[in-house]
């Protein structure tokens, strides 16, 4: 499939670019050169889709010209935010199909629940469109291959919303750790624990709130009454829509334990938790959760804990590069090294507390926009990175809900002689919504 970017580019080799450009409208020229205008269309509004639409409409030469949400409400509310920042207004739409048919449309952002990203992403990259999708790129192991294939086979730019991967602090905590200053690292610890996350109080189900197309909003997922715990930002405690703060946190700090080991993928995995604070509230998925994954030569810890903010190191979330000279410590507020000390004596040089910028998600659309003017597919959160930070997240899950030590086969994309384990890599979709397939 040649998608538009190619088209202009060879056709512009071919003919005079000023008689071929005048022709056209701005937009559909956006990608030709490093001045021209990214036009982006957002699906899914309401939460880190709209922050990413911000850091988006924050770069230079950039223009919002739709927005998709099924939630009328959060539709016209992001509709009108977005006219006062650009001081144009983007055409709105609850079905995300017709705004992938808009012309002029280069990028598309895809801020949707977890279970509404494959569908869209894999539209928008046969569509010709480059991608930023937010985390985890998708809900089951499956949907994931299936992205990646999408991404590769159409060529497209993607970005996925892991914006540590462009913060300085984080990545210069990587080449501390890369520099072999903290001697052999034998494993890497990575935990949140949120306070702010409470327990989910049980609510009766209801009708959806007028404006809202929840039958649009299920999508793929098992049909289910409306229930007000399994909407909006909640929706990452059910399975049939998230994976709990396993891939919203984990997500983002399991990849930083990932990055900083040269991003393998595990051995086996297991796991235990559950729901041990708030036992009979509405959630799905466990309260305190320990996943241990195995893989050669160290070993890589996920704890969180929801309603608490205890956590190794005194952070509530982070990363600990557990050596045999010392231990690296990061989170979103900056990084710092711990020595050994052997006959009282520091085995390292010890590193103070250097802060971070707070600017992770600028960069990282930063770089997305360059990637997509330069065709460089090669991003700090490429699909590849991508792929491989969510299926770790989701195989700690699986141990978890199967309650066993699993082994995993990464080239084949399968559990080793677990036919139990293996039912939850492919999801079924529900009429008329298909999987993908590419």
């Amino acid at each position: 499939m040649t998608n538009r970017r190619t088209f202009i580019k060879n056709s512009a080799m071919a003919t005079a670019a000023v008689g071929l450009t005048a022709t056209m409208p701005l937009a559909m020229d956006s990608c030709a050169g490093a001045n021209e205008k990214l036009v982006c269309g957002l699906i899914g509004a309401n939460g880190m889709g709209f922050s990413d639409l911000k850091a988006f409409l924050g770069q230079k030469n950039t223009e919002c010209a739709a927005i998709c949400d099924v939630d009328e409400n959060v539709l016209n509310r992001r509709i009108a935010d977005t006219e006062k920042i650009q001081g144009l207004k983007p055409k709105g739409f609850t079905d995300y199909r017709k705004l992938l048919e808009e012309p002029g449309i280069d990028v598309v952002i895809i801020g949707t629940p977890d279970h509404w990203h494959c569908l869209p992403m894999v539209e928008a990259c046969q569509a010709g469109k480059d991608v930023y999708c937010e985390k985890p790129l998708g809900n089951t192991i499956e949907e994931i291959n299936i992205m990646e294939r999408a991404a590769e086979k159409y060529n497209t730019v993607v970005q996925v919303g892991m914006w540590q991967r462009s913060d300085p602090h984080w990545r210069d905590a990587v080449e501390y750790v890369n520099s072999g200053k903290l001697g052999k690292i034998r494993t890497v610890r990575t935990w949140a624990y949120q306070g702010w996350m409470g327990n989910i109080p049980v609510k009766p189900d209801s009708e959806p709130p007028a404006g809202v197309d929840y039958d649009f909003w299920l999508g793929p997922a098992q049909k289910r009454p409306f229930n007000p715990n399994r909407f909006h930002f909640n929706f990452r405690w059910y399975y049939d829509y998230a994976g709990g703060l396993m891939t919203d946190w984990g997500v983002h700090i399991i990849d930083y334990g990932l990055f900083g080991m040269g991003d393998p993928s595990p051995k086996s995995i297991m796991a235990m938790g559950g729901k041990f604070a708030y036992p009979d509230d509405a959630a799905e998925t466990p309260d305190t959760l320990q996943a241990l994954y195995e893989f050669d030569g160290h070993t890589m810890l996920w704890d969180h804990g929801v309603g608490i903010d205890g956590g190794y190191f005194g952070r509530n979330h982070g990363v600990g590069f557990v050596g045999n000279n010392g231990t690296l410590v990061v989170d979103r507020s900056g990084w710092e090294v711990i020595p050994e000390r052997k006959q009282n004596k520091d085995v390292i040089e010890r590193v103070d507390l250097i802060k971070g910028t707070g600017k992770g998600l600028e960069l990282h659309m930063a770089n997305f926009i360059e990637g997509v003017k330069d065709r460089n597919r090669d991003l700090n959160a490429n699909i590849t990175v991508a792929a491989n930070t969510a299926r770790v997240a989701h195989l700690g899950n699986i141990a978890h809900r199967t309650g066993k030590r699993l082994y995993w086969d990464n080239e084949k994309s399968t559990f080793i002689g677990d036919d139990d384990a293996n039912s939850y890599l492919v999801p079924t979709y529900r009429a008329p919504w298909e999987l993908p397939k590419v």
